[in-house]
């Protein structure tokens, strides 16, 4: 990577379940988190290449009470555990019916990461694998990649300006960008 990467590149965040993880619904428990193939690689480049790092996960388990916000805080422990330490995380508690400004697709919390990091939305992306990461990430002025997988619906991937089959090649196409 190095210098591949846009210089307007400033922070890449991460939706948890399904990209960075194995999506365990309502996951609660540390011991069943397993980082998603190749992730600990694409973090430390980004990393190593200055990219600050950030996690943007909506947990409405919280609200629906199926898990505690302190079972999320330790499977968030665990994720950084295993792979490394992330910048930024952004949690919203809150289900559908809520109407919070946080919850993805709403921009609130890729906004909130990037006034924590003292950078432009534009100089951050969202890697997700549901429609609802890339709409959070192009409402709020973010750039949006989906890394698909076998539960993301076709309309979804149809929708998006960016599609990678991992995470690798989801950074490396935001390197490509202009």
């Amino acid at each position: 990577m190095g210098s591949s990467v846009s210089s307007k590149l400033r922070a890449v965040l991460f939706d948890r379940d399904g990209t960075l993880v194995v999506d365990v619904p309502y996951n609660g428990d540390p011991s069943l988190v397993t980082p998603m193939p190749g992730a600990k690689a694409v973090l430390d480049a980004l990393r190593a290449d200055g990219i600050a790092t950030g996690v943007i996960s909506n947990q409405s388990g919280i609200a629906r009470g199926l898990i505690t916000a302190a079972n999320v805080a330790d499977v968030n422990a665990r994720v950084e555990e295993l792979l490394g330490p992330f910048d930024v995380w952004e949690v919203c508690p809150h289900s559908e019916q809520d109407g919070c400004d946080c919850r993805k697709p709403a921009p609130g919390m890729v906004q909130s990461a990037c006034r924590k990091l003292g950078i432009q939305e534009s100089e951050a992306a969202l890697i997700g694998d549901i429609g609802a990461d890339v709409l959070a990430a192009e409402a709020a002025g973010a750039t949006g990649v989906l890394v698909p997988t076998p539960v993301t619906r076709a309309e979804e991937v149809a929708e998006a300006q960016l599609v990678a089959r991992n995470l690798a090649e989801a950074v490396s196409l935001l390197s490509e960008r202009p």
